[in-house]
């Protein structure tokens, strides 16, 4: 199943991509029914001054993200709050980070529509580290996606230090970080930030609508094709 780095929301450093199929890609969450409509589609356990984790409603409708709430290895649940996050759009994706949100806008060129907050762990002491666990759940505390990590403690584990991590669709929801590569510039939408960092927040991947109707048909597995910007 063919896939594509989307841009979600407009930023600055975007160039013209191809999104009109979009509604038609995001059917293909009705396919996978052990899985939900928002998933983590990439991290960085630390950057220069960039950690940061991305969400992004692969739903055909909007999320509100009132009371919903993250936590690292701890797992509990209305320890980060992100209510901020609002209305989040089908296709959409937002940003948690470490920095302020001015500081994280300005270094990775994203526009003010792309929406980030910012400041994880300064008051909650939950920012992630090398070795553990991004926990996401909705306003009834029920966790919506987990992704556990470490490179020292999961053997073959990539390191997202200075470079994100993220995966294909495929692999959204399912836990296994062993599934999940580090960005590299000028692929699937990647590029290197002001500091030096390499990411695409902002941008996740989505099935091509040609791949949805693959699947109906019984095809298997995802390829990647290569979007640059």
């Amino acid at each position: 199943m063919k896939s594509s780095r989307v841009l979600a929301t407009a930023g600055v450093q975007q160039k013209a991509m191809k999104t009109s199929f979009l509604p038609l890609a995001l059917a293909f969450v009705s396919i996978l029914p052990s899985k939900g409509a928002v998933f983590i589609t990439e991290w960085m356990y630390s950057g220069n001054g960039d950690e940061f984790v991305e969400f992004t409603n692969l739903g055909s409708s909007a999320v509100d993200f009132t009371g919903w709430s993250f936590d690292d290895n701890n797992a509990v649940a209305g320890t980060f709050d992100l209510s901020a996050f609002g209305m989040v759009a089908p296709g959409e994706s937002v940003i948690l980070a470490q920095t302020d949100e001015a500081s994280f806008r300005t270094d990775w060129g994203l526009a003010g529509s792309v929406k980030v907050i910012g400041l994880l762990g300064d008051t909650t002491g939950n920012n992630l580290g090398r070795n553990d666990a991004i926990n996401l759940f909705d306003a009834s505390n029920t966790l919506v996606d987990t992704l556990t990590y470490g490179d020292q403690d999961i053997a073959g584990s990539i390191r997202t230090q200075d470079v994100s991590g993220y995966t294909t669709p495929a692999n959204y929801g399912s836990d296994d970080v062993l599934q999940w590569m580090l960005s590299v510039d000028g692929v699937d939408g990647a590029f290197t930030s002001t500091g030096g960092d390499v990411g695409s927040p902002g941008f996740a991947l989505v099935p091509e609508p040609s791949s949805v109707l693959l699947i109906g048909l019984g095809s298997l597995g995802l390829l990647r094709r290569r979007v640059h910007r």
